[in-house]
């Protein structure tokens, strides 16, 4: 196998962040050898994460295995998720907030058609649903546990507890028409094609408010990984909240 060089377009601040958070993991558990140090596997882990490189080019890359490359991802993966916002957390940050913005996203991934809990009819493909909350600059505050793709963004907001959360902090939340009846906290768009000319004029003001939010798609879609995931759909979970752990330590 021919190995090449690669380039990250990410910060050094975010590679001594994860490098900071493995050798701390090293040192709870014992570690007394591996065969890369805690930076050359935080190095491994965003290049997996970031550019989306496999587990074989990674092993051609650091010479080592491809069973130690899944174990050395795996494990990083894990220490990032387990420092990743909780929803009453994110609450408590966007009540210094003027408003937040709900967004949901479909996280593309590998299945047949016979998988049918995981086809959006909305996206017309396979995928994860996650629910994203960003602050008034499009900045990621939370994201939620991945669903199924077939879930309605509005069921899931319910199950995750986003509009009890919301309505308890009494913050106010722009969303699209998805949200349609989740509630007062929730504002959402008008409905209809012919419209009165106000509710357009409502409709445009709200729209300009909540592209803000798409900002948040663009910084998770940034991660390459995450644009077709090949992975069990039991790990996706934690690797949206490892990216969401990374995207906080390099702003």
């Amino acid at each position: 196998m021919l190995a090449y060089p690669s380039s990250i377009d990410l910060s050094s601040r975010t590679l001594r962040h994860l490098t900071g958070q493995l050798a701390a993991r090293q040192r709870e558990i014992g570690t007394r050898w591996r065969r890369l140090s805690a930076g050359r596997q935080a190095l491994l882990a965003l290049a997996h994460l970031r550019c989306g490189d496999t587990y074989a080019q990674l092993a051609a890359w650091f010479r080592i295995g491809i069973a130690t490359v899944y174990r050395y991802i795996r494990e990083a993966v894990e220490v990032l998720a387990a420092l990743a916002p909780t929803l009453a957390e994110a609450m408590e940050t966007a009540r210094r907030k003027a408003f937040v913005i709900l967004e949901g996203t479909l996280l593309p991934i590998d299945r047949t058609a016979a998988d049918t809990p995981y086809y959006s009819g909305k996206h017309k493909r396979h995928g994860m649903n996650v629910q994203v909350l960003t602050d008034p600059f499009g900045r990621l505050l939370w994201a939620s546990a991945a669903l199924p793709g077939a879930t309605h963004d509005l069921t899931a907001a319910r199950s995750h507890g986003i509009v009890d959360a919301l309505a308890a902090a009494g913050l106010k939340c722009w969303a699209d028409k998805a949200y349609q009846g989740a509630g007062r906290h929730i504002r959402v768009p008008f409905r209809g094609r012919r419209l009165k000319r106000w509710k357009r004029r409502h409709n445009s003001s709200h729209a300009k408010i909540r592209c803000i939010g798409e900002q948040a798609m663009a910084t998770l879609k940034g991660w390459r990984l995450l644009r077709k995931l090949r992975c069990s759909t039991n790990r996706i979970t934690d690797l949206v909240k490892a990216v969401l752990v990374l995207h906080h330590a390099s702003v």
